[in-house]
């Protein structure tokens, strides 16, 4: 049997790893107790499968890929308690707007003194209002700039949910950014 490059020691990862995880769960969820939920999850979880740890990975990697497997279950649970709808698509498959579904352009021109720091909070704000799966795809779309299919793959969503999501966020950032920024 080949030797442990790496061995564990639980007695210390609350603080090596507690606030690393936490600050990787919130990233993801944006929700202080769900992430610290979460991040608890991960350290009984990774308790009561110590002897499955191999050893070929850092302690650091192994919780990290246990919280994971925790942050795919939350938005599993999460999304298996909403009703399932149809939603008509208004996007290509590249995630562009369908030429004859696209909304028409905005009436309001901004000002040129309204500061860019303005703008950034009302957007914050909208996104903080979403959804926490529908914020958490966005981010990783508009924000990380990762492609759907990596997304998709993170998250363990179907292709046809993570358009149905990032279709639901865009319409509601568009309606959130028109009550708060161009109808002020």
């Amino acid at each position: 049997m080949p030797e442990k490059l790496h061995s564990l020691q639980p007695d210390k990862w609350i603080k090596l790893y507690a606030d690393y995880l936490f600050e990787y769960a919130n990233s993801r969820i944006s929700n202080y107790e769900a992430s610290r939920d979460i991040v608890q999850d991960t350290f009984l979880s990774a308790l009561n499968s110590r002897d499955g740890f191999k050893g070929n990975a850092s302690e650091k990697t192994w919780l990290t890929a246990i919280l994971k497997r925790k942050i795919i279950d939350h938005y599993r649970k999460i999304n298996s308690k909403k009703i399932k709808s149809e939603v008509l698509l208004d996007f290509d498959e590249k995630g562009h707007w369908i030429l004859d579904q696209a909304p028409g352009k905005w009436e309001h021109t901004t000002d040129a003194e309204i500061e860019n720091t303005e703008l950034k909070k009302i957007i914050d704000l909208c996104i903080s209002l979403l959804p926490e799966n529908h914020a958490l795809v966005f981010r990783m779309r508009s924000i990380q700039h990762m492609l759907s299919e990596d997304i998709c793959k993170e998250l363990d969503i179907s292709s046809s949910n993570y358009w149905v999501i990032i279709h639901r966020a865009r319409l509601q950032l568009r309606k959130c950014l028109e009550e708060n920024w161009f109808n002020n």
